[in-house]
């Protein structure tokens, strides 16, 4: 067991665990932070995509030590000032989500994909998407989600 400090959502934390464990692990259990998911635990389905230092990384296999210095986003922190983010907003809007349980995961990795690239072509998307599992299938949705959250986010930034 160490004192690890980790930067989560803009704030510092302190948890006393083994090194080893998964950064999922630490987030839901010992910060309370649910959003992401725990699916396959092999960093297969992207549902514990979270993202570190602004990229899309799988969450169950990631160990807690290794994060040291670096800055964790989770979904609880898109939302700002009572605000969905465009992505959020997006996938609400065009229905990107069934049983929901991959959601997190999708508008993670969108977030990052829209950072990365403003107007990401489909097969763009469709490639940086890969890692992403939807059991239910909802990727036509999820992928005009990301279409509309690119449009959503140029006009907020004009706006």
């Amino acid at each position: 067991m160490a004192e690890i400090t980790l930067q989560v959502n803009g704030a510092f934390h302190r948890v006393d665990t083994d090194a080893e464990k998964s950064l999922l692990q630490v987030l839901r259990d010992d910060l309370s932070l649910t959003g992401s998911k725990y699916g396959c635990g092999e960093g297969q389905c992207g549902a514990c995509t979270v993202l570190i230092d602004g990229l899309p990384t799988r969450s169950c296999i990631t160990p807690v030590g290794s994060l040291v210095g670096q800055s964790v986003q989770t979904i609880e922190r898109l939302a700002q000032d009572g605000r969905l983010h465009a992505v959020q907003d997006a996938f609400l809007e065009e229905g990107a989500m069934q049983c929901g349980f991959c959601t997190s995961g999708m508008i993670m990795s969108s977030v990052a994909l829209l950072k990365k690239t403003a107007h990401p072509s489909k097969q763009e998307a469709v490639r940086f998407m890969q890692g992403n599992i939807c059991r239910c299938g909802t990727y036509p949705q999820v992928l005009r989600a990301i279409d509309r959250a690119a449009d959503l986010l140029e006009a907020r930034h004009n706006g």
